[in-house]
Order: C-alpha cells, then structure tokens, then sequence
C-alpha cells in the first residue's frame, strides 16, 4: 500500500532531509510527498536542498510542493532587485533583500554563492513560483501557514496561506477537513497532541528544526496519514542563525 508523507519546513538543512528521507521514510515511487513549503533560508545549504528535492522529481516520485513565506520573500527579492538601478556603479540593497536577510536569506545567497538575489540562477526562482498554494484530499487541507477563515471563501486569500500565524477553524468553509500546516515552531508535545486527537482541528507539523537549542525543538517531523504515525529526524546540519 502506497505511503502519504507530509514534510514540514526544511529551511536549508540538506543532512537533515536527506537522513529523514533515505533511512526514515524510504519513499517508493508510488508513494505520495507533501511538502508544506520554506526550504531555504536559516539553514546552511538551500540551493542543496532544493537541488535534492529537484532530482527527486526527476527521478518520478509524486510530489506536491507548497509555496512558503521564505520562497516569497526570495522571489519578491530577486524581482527587485532584478529592477534595482545602482548609482555610480554602486548597488545599494532593496528594502525587501534587507528584511530577507533577516529571517535567514543571507544564509540563503551564501548558498548559492552569490552577493544579491539577482544573481540567484533563474532556473531556482522559477522553480519556486509554480510552487502551489494548497491541496485538498478527502479528509484534509495542507497548506504551510493555514487559511484565513474571516474570508467568506478562505482559498481566495493566498497571501494568508504563506503568512497567516493566529486563526480559528471554521470547519463549515472547508467541509469538515482537517488543516495540516507547518510555518509556526511548536514543540514535539504538541505535535503529538494534535495528531493523537482525531477532533482536533489542524495539526501543525513545523518543530523549528533550525532550533539547536530548545527544548522539545530541533527536529524535522514527518506525518504518514495513511496510518497517521510521524517520525522524528534530529538536526544534522550546522546551523548558525539565530533566531530572535
């Protein structure tokens, strides 16, 4: 019986998937992979793991990628400074690579061995704009930060899917599914609670795996949901951003 694996944010920590994925999940191509989106930034080795994942595409394994703030942030980056005109032959950096570069993008460029998202290849960039927003099964909505139910449709507001932090289930807008996020760290403990409680409503997955220093944090969680059981991969990566 084929799996279905969902994988939380990532954020550049390459060893880390790879040890989930090769000695953990050892996905089959008949298997399905959710990925819920933020697999750069923070982490040493972005253009790593998107390469990884992209080589897995080739190799045919059913894939469903999810858009992330992160991937946002990059693209929107790369755009403008794409436009940026320097002065005097000088290149100052756009408002947006400076609020980038803090949440994780300076980790990112040094990735990819560059000085400014516009020298990030376009082949990366173009990789993550046909990220998707969401998908919906029979039973669940997986989507990286959540839906804003204040909205009479809440898959109208796609900025709210990449960004929203704090919402209220409204179970009737989404046919009684389930939502199953990543995007907000929350600790090993309370992963388990929601997803050991089949009446809660959401279940987020995201355990700040970039987190070498708390508590409960510092794992990169993976949710089968054919037999709803995860599995815990501890951080292998060096990581050297610090979160505020």
């Amino acid at each position: 019986m084929s799996k279905k694996w969902i994988i939380p944010d990532i954020h550049g920590c390459l060893r880390t998937l790879k040890f989930l994925m090769e000695n953990q999940i050892k996905p089959e191509i008949g298997d399905e992979l959710y990925f819920l989106g933020d697999y750069i930034d923070r982490g040493p080795d972005s253009k790593g793991v998107i390469d990884y994942l992209m080589s897995m595409q080739a190799a045919g394994h059913h894939m469903r990628l999810l858009m992330g703030n992160h991937e946002d942030y990059c693209i929107k980056a790369w755009e403008e400074d794409k436009k940026h005109k320097g002065f005097l032959g000088l290149r100052s950096k756009t408002k947006i690579q400076k609020e980038w570069e803090i949440y994780g993008g300076e980790q990112a460029m040094e990735s990819f061995g560059v000085e400014s998202p516009r020298e990030i290849p376009e082949k990366y960039i173009d990789w993550m704009r046909k990220l998707e927003y969401f998908v919906l099964t029979d039973d669940y909505v997986i989507v990286h930060a959540g839906l804003n139910f204040k909205a009479e449709d809440p898959f109208t507001d796609t900025r709210s899917m990449i960004w929203i932090r704090d919402y209220r289930v409204d179970s009737s807008k989404i046919r009684n599914r389930r939502v199953i996020h990543g995007h907000v760290p929350v600790n090993l403990e309370f992963i388990d609670m929601c997803i050991n409680q089949p009446g809660y409503k959401f279940i987020d997955l995201d355990n700040g795996v970039y987190f070498n220093d708390r508590t409960g944090y510092g794992n990169l969680v993976a949710l089968e949901l054919t037999e709803m059981r995860y599995v815990v991969q501890s951080l292998m990566d060096e990581v050297s951003f610090k979160a505020g």
